[in-house]
This record gives C-alpha cells, structure tokens and sequence, in this order.
C-alpha cells in the first residue's frame, strides 16, 4: 500500500470504527442501556385506581351528612409542589377525599405517570383522577384507561352525586361525544334513590377554547336534569376564581395549578356548600 493512502486510512478509520466500538462496549457493559419508548403503554403500575377508590370513598361516606373534598389540579411537571400538595392535603385529617381535575402530566408520557402517581400514593384518603387535555399526548390517554380506569365516571358520596367527566374535546378535533351526553343522559337515572345533591368536575370549562362550544348551552340544559345542582369545579386556567360561567345561579369554581401552590376543600352539607382556598 502506498504510504499516502496507508496515512489516509489511518486518518479515517478510527472516525469510523470508534464510535462502533464505544456503542459496542456499552452495550457488553450494561445489562439495561435504553428504557422503552416514553408513550409505550406497557406500564408497570397498579390499573383502575378510580375504580378501586371510588368504591372506598363511597364506602366510607355512606350516611354521612358532611363530606369534605379536598381539589387540586395541573400537576403537570412540578412534581416538588406536587409533594408538597401532598403533604398538606394529609395535615387536613377531617378531608373525606381528592379529586385531581386533570393534567396530571405534561406530555403524556409514562415516566410523569409513574412519578406522579407514586406522589398521589402518598395521599392519606382515597383519590380520584379525571383526564386533562396533556394527559391525551401521544398515547397518554390510552396510559389514563389502564391506570384510571374509564375517562367519564361518576360515584356517590354522602348522597352527592359527582359526576367526573372528559371535557377535553379539542384533544378530538371537536368530533368525539365530548362532552358524552350519553353518559349524562345514563347517570340522570342511575342510582336515581340513592342521591340528593349533585356535584360536576372537569377539565375544560364551557367556553374555553378546548371545549366544544357549539354545545354549551345544550351541556348546561342537560345538568337541569340532576337533582340540586351545587357547583361545577375545574382546572386547566391554572387560576384559582369563581365565576357563574352561564349567567345565572350556577358557580364554576377554577382550581389552581400545583406551580401556583393553592388548591380548594369544599365542605358539602345538605343545607348547601362551603369552599376554602388553601395555600401551601
């Protein structure tokens, strides 16, 4: 070989080969390198948490005239306030149970599931969780039916109904039954004795820009139905506020986001409710 072409190969061959060989030692070295792919829906984690903690909750609360339900929302990556959410919602020992408004992840993916159910596993009472328009990303909603459960539930607590429902209809192109009215149209009669006093939980709120407004007014005439209407709670603004988005006696009440470091506890009696807005 002539000494110029043995200098050029002696130039390029280590570019080529040393980033094999490195990959190749790697690989030899350990016996786990690469994790799945983040939207993988193999999970290694407990399934249908709602549905196990509803039955708890409606256990526990059965006969009671006085439930109190401590609300959060939009966890999304902050999972230090998350913690310390956590922590606080335990020091309230008189809270019956949660409900996260949704947003429990920011992208979907199945480490922020993991982390931030190992926080909310830390909770004293039962919880559960509704589905947020970032918990839709990649194949996060299909991790939500295995670890959740369905995405529109409802249970019955201290006979209040709350009804827990998908709203995120932008995450379908505005083409999918959100809000399903035939779930509403099911759970006007379902369990029709056994509760009084109505309560209903979402993500989106009516009017914002992710949900379906061309049937607000529709969603609204179908809550008609449920016996005693309280309120409406929601997350997704990340803003603690109340407003009557219809423009009568119904209250909406937003829940703040973990970074703003407020949530709610409502105290619900038959007489009516009361709201507290805690900061942590």
């Amino acid at each position: 070989m002539k000494p110029i072409v043995r200098y050029c190969l002696g130039i390029f061959l280590p570019s080529v080969w040393m980033p094999f060989c490195c990959l190749c030692l790697l690989l030899s070295s350990c016996e786990k390198t690469f994790d799945i792919h983040p939207y993988d829906v193999t999970l290694n984690m407990p399934s249908q948490i709602n549905l196990a903690n509803m039955a708890r909750i409606e256990n526990a609360c059965e006969g009671k005239d006085t439930v109190r339900v401590a609300v959060i929302s939009d966890t999304h990556e902050w999972y230090t306030d998350m913690h310390d959410e956590v922590d606080d919602i335990n020091r309230h020992t008189s809270v019956d149970f949660v409900i996260h408004l949704g947003d429990l992840t920011n992208m979907g993916f199945n480490k922020e599931y993991e982390w931030a159910c190992k926080e909310l596993s830390r909770l004293q009472p039962p919880y559960v969780v509704l589905i947020g328009n970032h918990d839709h990303l990649g194949t996060g909603d299909e991790s939500y039916d295995l670890i959740f459960g369905p995405r529109d539930f409802s249970f019955i607590a201290g006979r209040i109904k709350f009804l827990c429902l998908n709203t995120n209809a932008g995450e379908y192109d505005y083409m999918a039954d959100v809000p399903n009215f035939s779930f509403l149209q099911q759970q006007i009669i379902q369990s029709v004795g056994d509760f009084d006093h109505t309560v209903v939980a979402m993500h989106i709120p009516p009017y914002s820009n992710q949900f379906n407004n061309n049937v607000c007014l529709a969603f609204r005439a179908y809550l008609d139905y449920f016996p005693d209407l309280y309120c409406g709670i929601f997350g997704h603004n990340h803003d603690t506020y109340e407003k009557a988005l219809f423009g009568d006696s119904l209250m909406f009440y937003g829940v703040g986001s973990a970074q703003k470091r407020k949530y709610r506890i409502f105290t619900f009696t038959n007489a009516g409710y009361e709201v507290e807005t805690i900061a942590f």
